[in-house]
Formats: structure tokens, C-alpha cells, sequence
């Protein structure tokens, strides 16, 4: 299976924000894109500074797919579901987005990242309904129930992700969390102004629509 294996803090100063993609990592070391606010390679402080259109559009559909962390095929197809759907396209991406089972368990604080969270799901500490489920793209659907499973309740990963967890507040409102059982409830499909999404995804739509 392909993956990213370079370092994430690349990602980061590519689209000049920070993305989160180390979890805790992010708000105890010196973050480089502070140091360094500039695109890396050797050309980074030499880029134009004029974008075009198509530039824009392409630098957010960037910023959503790193964020979810996802390869550039897996996304298009993501896009292309969402455009078979009823309702605006743009808001059925990142609605399918946030329904990923490595995106649930990072919101639900069972896991410091989504990278971490597609760990947790690959080594198979995580069920759905009771039953283990291996694969993180895989789409949760409203009642379902995610839990760490019996024998991996111990990960020091989990715990640590759940101790920076405060107040009912640091779990969406979709999403029901229960500490003491290392689980949670996907309630409903979540409203796209509820997905604490920074981005403007009619971008995304408008770049793969050409």
C-alpha cells in the first residue's frame, strides 16, 4: 500500500499553516513553519509570490488531502462519490471525509493524529460494533459504535491522546464519547458548517470540474 513516508512538517510549510499532522508534536516543539514560513526545497524563498487561479485551487485541494491524509488517487475518487450524491458536492466531500474511520477516531480523541489513528485501525485495536475493522477509509455510518478493543485498552497512545481531552466541548457534536469505555457513538452524519474544516472546498470542486 502507498504512503507518505517524508516528513510531515514538509506538508506543513508547503501550504505555509499548520496542519497538525504530528498531533501533540505540533504545540510542544518548535514548529518549523514558524521558522521558517516558506515552501522548502532550495528554491522555496525564490517562488513567485503571484498565484493563479488554478494555483489556488490547486493549494487547497492540497491542504484538505493532507490533512486527511490521503493519496491523490484515493481523494479523487472520494470526490468523484461525493459528485454522484444528492446536494452540493463540495459539502458531500467533506461530509464522506469526516465519515472515515481514522478521521472518527481522531475525533474522537482516541488518537493524538489521523496518522496515529490509522495505526491504532491497521494494527487492529479498533472495532466497530464489536467486530475488529483493519481498514481507515472504511465510512461510519449513523449508530455505529467504535471502541478500543478489550485487549489494547492499556496503549499508552490512547491514553495520553484522551488526558488532553476537556469537557464534553473537544468532541463534536456528532459524536459521543465515552471515556471510561474507550468508545464512541457516530450519531449522525455531520451538517458542514458543524466540521471544523478550514477550507473552502468549492475550490476543490471547481479544480477537478475542468
Amino acid at each position: 500500500m502507498a504512503r507518505y513516508t517524508d516528513s510531515s512538517c514538509k506538508l506543513c510549510r508547503r501550504e505555509k499553516q499548520k496542519l497538525f499532522l504530528k498531533g501533540a508534536k505540533c504545540y510542544s516543539e518548535k514548529c518549523p513553519v514558524e521558522k521558517r514560513a516558506y515552501p522548502p526545497g532550495q528554491h522555496g524563498l525564490n517562488r513567485r509570490q503571484k498565484v493563479s487561479e488554478y494555483g489556488i485551487q490547486l493549494r487547497e485541494k492540497q491542504k484538505v488531502r493532507r490533512l486527511y491524509g490521503m493519496l491523490e488517487t484515493q481523494f479523487r475518487n472520494t470526490f468523484e462519490k461525493a459528485a454522484k450524491l444528492r446536494g452540493v458536492t463540495g459539502e458531500n466531500l467533506v461530509k464522506l471525509l469526516e465519515r472515515r474511520l481514522d478521521n472518527v477516531v481522531y475525533r474522537l480523541n482516541l488518537a493524538p493524529s489521523r496518522k496515529a489513528a490509522r495505526q491504532l485501525i491497521l494494527h487492529r485495536h479498533i472495532t466497530v460494533n464489536g467486530g475488529i475493522l483493519n481498514i481507515p477509509s472504511a465510512l461510519v455510518s449513523p449508530g455505529d459504535t467504535i471502541q478500543v478493543k478489550e485487549s489494547s485498552r492499556r496503549l499508552s497512545v490512547v491514553h495520553e491522546s484522551l488526558q488532553r481531552t476537556r469537557g464534553d466541548s473537544a468532541v463534536p457534536n456528532w459524536l459521543s464519547l465515552d471515556k471510561a469505555n474507550l468508545s464512541g457513538v457516530f450519531l449522525a452524519v455531520p451538517e458542514r458548517t458543524d466540521i471544523p474544516l478550514n477550507a473552502n472546498e468549492q475550490l476543490i470542486v471547481e479544480l477537478y470540474s475542468k
